[in-house]
């Protein structure tokens, strides 16, 4: 049977789950503002095009308009890009495989 969201259940990599098994999307709000508030240049992101590791203060980054463009030092892959705009931001991370934040104090 299919919810009001369009979401019927099913099973994935992590398990099978039924209608009702998840939380919206602010159940992300607690977890994801002790990762956002975090000085992120200092993550080890993860490059797409050849597997480099290292801090995102190594990227190198284009600008200033109509956003930053960051790029792999290794190989020159895009692995981030953000636009402000005047009431929004957007991230764009498609060319970084993961970004580790390092949250011990």
């Amino acid at each position: 049977m299919m919810s009001e969201d369009g979401y019927t259940g099913g099973c994935y990599d992590d398990g099978c789950y039924d209608d009702g098994d998840y939380e919206d999307g602010n159940a992300l709000a607690g977890p994801l503002s002790e990762i956002f508030a975090v000085d992120v240049v200092s993550a080890q992101g993860h490059c797409t095009g050849c597997g480099t590791t290292g801090p995102i203060a190594q990227l190198r980054v284009y600008g200033p308009g109509p956003g930053l463009v960051a790029r792999c030092p290794a190989c020159g892959q895009v692995v981030m890009r953000y636009v402000r705009g005047r009431d929004s931001a957007w991230l764009d991370l498609r060319g970084t495989v993961s970004l580790r934040i390092d949250l011990a104090e």
